[in-house]
């Protein structure tokens, strides 16, 4: 027999090996082929875009929704020999937009070389060199304090760069 437990929004159902054995007389519904909120990915059957996918990430609304729109289509029908070579206008319009709200569409900044010595590959280092005559004199191991009797140890810190938090709205 099987039991039934309430826990806050969840509900836990507990069964006997006999009823888990009992195959289940649940029905699956047919997908709808017809059905115009099924997901049909960027390019729907009939060759439009599909302005509701996911995978532009909310691009074809805000306030350069228009203009991405217009940048995007233009790329998709494009018979150019270098595809989309006829739409630089379209998107530099999109661009124009998107830099008149930097808070909705943060740029990406590159590192730019410093005395032509850094390679823009390397990623920059996050922390000075410690000079040779601190080195000399720093220990040359720091542990946590152990833990009081009872308590878990302290998890180690994690740093975190400034170019992998998102910008704040």
């Amino acid at each position: 027999m099987s039991a039934v437990n309430e826990e806050g929004k969840d509900q836990v159902i507990f069964v006997t090996k006999e009823e888990h054995e009992t195959p289940s007389t649940a029905e699956l519904v047919q997908d709808d082929p017809d059905d115009p909120y099924e997901e049909k990915g960027l390019i729907l059957p009939s060759g439009e875009i599909n302005w509701n996918c996911p995978c532009l990430g909310g691009m074809a609304s805000g306030p350069c929704g228009e203009q991405f729109k217009a940048a995007f289509t233009c790329f998709h029908f494009s018979q150019e020999e270098v595809k989309g070579s006829d739409c630089l206008q379209q998107f530099r319009d999109m661009q124009d937009c998107l830099r008149r709200f930097p808070e909705l569409y943060p740029q990406e900044e590159e590192p730019e070389p410093t005395n032509g010595q850094a390679d823009p590959a390397d990623p920059a280092p996050t922390e000075e060199p410690t000079p040779k005559s601190q080195m000399d004199s720093a220990p040359s191991s720091v542990s946590a304090p152990d833990p009081t009797p009872g308590e878990e140890p302290a998890a180690p810190e994690t740093h975190t760069s400034s170019t992998d938090i998102p910008a704040a709205s």
